[in-house]
């Protein structure tokens, strides 16, 4: 993960994180799911996008349609204290992975895009893809990459892009959009 000086803040806030109201979180075999926040990936691309929502363990591969599938996850917490890694890549062996990579600490929701392990001249890269927030009226940043931007300044492109995270209310929904919707 990314996170190297918001893992620290994190770890500052985990224990924050248990005075939040019962109601706001769900424990499942181990992870705790988080009511009221989350990811929409949408997949506008001409093929299938293989995902993998990974915390300690690699979860099950999904498959997001072409033509504008889409997978949703809900904010949830990695039992290790680390962040949640939910690895896109366009076959199933894994290569070539955008990462949309995320970390609850007390009322914010750390979030970034990772091209690390990623080629430049991938498809992701070539059709673009772009973060926002739900709520257009939100203060939450978007992080928006251009189709064709091989060095796109809002994701990490080597381990110390540390700018291209960004923090939201845990409650905010964001929609994640790989490639423009057909005409």
């Amino acid at each position: 993960m990314m996170f190297t000086k918001t893992l620290s803040l994190a770890a500052l806030f985990a224990t924050l994180a248990s005075a939040l109201p019962q109601d706001k979180m769900v424990r499942r075999a181990g992870m705790i799911k988080r009511d009221g926040g989350g990811v929409t990936i949408t997949n506008n691309l001409e093929q299938d996008v293989y995902a993998w929502s990974v915390a300690g363990d690699v979860g099950p591969m999904e498959t997001i349609k072409s033509g504008g599938g889409v997978y949703n996850e809900n904010w949830r917490t990695n039992p290790n204290g680390g962040g949640i890694s939910i690895k896109l890549a366009l076959d199933q062996e894994q290569h070539d992975v955008l990462q949309f990579e995320y970390t609850p600490a007390g009322d914010t929701i750390f979030w970034d895009l990772s091209c690390i392990d990623m080629q430049s001249s991938n498809k992701f890269t070539n059709f673009g893809f772009a973060v926002q927030p739900s709520d257009e009226s939100s203060t939450c940043p978007k992080a928006i990459c251009a189709a064709g931007d091989t060095a796109c300044s809002a994701a990490y492109l080597i381990p110390t892009d540390d700018h291209a995270t960004h923090g939201c209310p845990i409650d905010t929904a964001l929609e994640l959009t790989l490639g423009q919707p057909s005409a």
